[in-house]
């Protein structure tokens, strides 16, 4: 710390962030929620048990290997893999030192990022895959895919960025469209829930056990969704070098600052809610979830949006989603339980598309050496979705398939997963009915 300044700076930043990370962890408490809420009530523990299970998998995955990806492949496979990263599980950046302060916060920060990315694909799955073939696309999607298109289209250095002028601020498609791509290349080979489709292919609605729970659930995303945006910016940098002017930056290193970004996010959000409600004649589900998927699809460009380009965007993205996810429903069969493709997938996609053209020309590194394209948000859409997301799953859930690891057998699934601890409850409750009973005749 060369002076009084240069202290407090890195105090407030190591603050900012050990602030602004844990309240990320309210994303996987709101999608536990949701997620056993539209889960039937037959299956609603293993829905929770294999969203919780992830949190470890993931964890000691990112550790080993998924954060070093994130440094050593920005060039990658352009240019040379990096050496000397400093985020393999032995250097010292990895554990305690006075030397870094702030690698644990960055790299709890993807951590959470990779627990989201594995739990929208949880949501997608639920009551029909086995429990240990979801972690495998946990770990899959959680610490390698989205690690290498963080590296790619998530860094200043990535080439993605410096090549094609991928801009995508809040991950509208780094996190969001590569999720829903992963999620339905599973979706492809897994196979709908058993009644999901008439004779007549007839999609059938099954209803949520707790709709009102799934609502809750919703909020609390949105909640640490704020905190997500928060934690992806750098919150004081000088821009001028002279110490003349301080802002905030986006995670390329462009700035921005805390009130565009708040601004953004509610204008998005009121922009979802409002489309979902419209579309959906006023149907919860998606009026909630179209309140999320808003904020996706103006997540790309709300360090630099307008509020009521924010506003539209979130509007016109809940209504791709929406009309996709019931053509695809009806065209291919496709179940997908809590509409995370759409909601993540396609308004994800769409956004990174939409900030092409309505950011023409900014600047896509600090240093303005290459520029925000359509062209290039287009490629870079498609990078996330189907070549780093829908591909990799779908060729390994094809192989866990041929293996017969996939989905649980067709008793399991009518009888729900959960009911060996169902009746082992019964079982017990009983047993505790009768002695209290005995107990009292004595």
């Amino acid at each position: 710390m060369g002076n009084n300044l240069d202290a407090l700076t890195t105090i407030f930043t190591e603050f900012y962030y050990w602030i602004t990370v844990p309240l990320m962890f309210l994303i996987h408490v709101g999608f536990c929620m949701y997620e056993v809420s539209v889960s039937r009530a037959k299956n609603k523990m293993h829905t929770l048990m294999k969203n919780a299970m992830l949190i470890p998998v993931v964890t000691v995955t990112m550790f080993f290997f998924g954060f070093w990806i994130y440094f050593a492949l920005p060039a990658w496979p352009v240019g040379d893999m990096a050496t000397g990263t400093g985020a393999l599980p032995w250097d010292v950046t990895m554990g305690s030192n006075f030397q870094d302060h702030i690698m644990g916060v960055f790299w709890a920060a993807f951590l959470l990022f990779s627990w989201t990315a594995a739990s929208i694909v949880s949501g997608a799955v639920i009551e029909r895959i086995r429990t240990g073939a979801f972690l495998i696309f946990a770990v899959l999607v959680g610490s390698i895919t989205w690690m290498i298109d963080a590296a790619w289209g998530w860094s200043p250095s990535g080439w993605l960025v410096t090549e094609w002028g991928y801009h995508d601020a809040y991950a509208s498609g780094v996190i969001h469209g590569i999720c829903g791509g992963a999620a339905l290349g599973i979706l492809a080979v897994l196979g709908p829930r058993i009644g999901k489709f008439a004779p007549d292919g007839t999609p059938r609605d099954i209803p949520p056990h707790n709709p009102w729970f799934a609502v809750i659930g919703l909020f609390v995303i949105y909640t640490g969704f704020w905190g997500f945006y928060a934690a992806c910016n750098a919150p004081i940098v000088d821009l001028s070098g002279d110490g003349t002017l301080f802002s905030a930056t986006s995670i390329y290193l462009t700035p921005t600052t805390l009130s565009t970004i708040t601004f953004n996010f509610l204008m998005s959000l009121a922009g979802g809610l409002m489309a979902g409600y419209m579309l959906s004649k006023g149907d919860a589900y998606w009026t909630f979830s179209g309140g999320l998927a808003g904020i996706i699809a103006a997540s790309a460009g709300n360090d630099l949006y307008h509020p009521l380009q924010a506003f539209f965007i979130g509007i016109v993205g809940v209504w791709v989603a929406y009309r996709l996810h019931y053509w695809v429903e009806r065209k291919f069969k496709i179940d997908d339980a809590v509409g995370a493709v759409a909601v993540h997938g396609y308004a994800g996609s769409f956004g990174v598309i939409a900030a092409g053209f309505m950011l023409w020309g900014y600047p896509a590194v600090a240093d303005g050496s290459v520029s925000i394209t359509p062209w290039g948000q287009i490629g870079g859409a498609i990078m996330m979705f189907l070549v780093l997301g829908f591909i990799p799953t779908y060729i390994v859930a094809l192989i866990l398939k041929g293996m017969g690891i996939l989905r649980i057998p067709r008793e399991v699934e009518l009888a729900g997963l959960d009911y060996f601890d169902e009746q082992t409850r019964k079982s017990d409750n009983q047993d505790i009915v009768n002695a209290e009973l005995a107990n009292a005749n004595n």
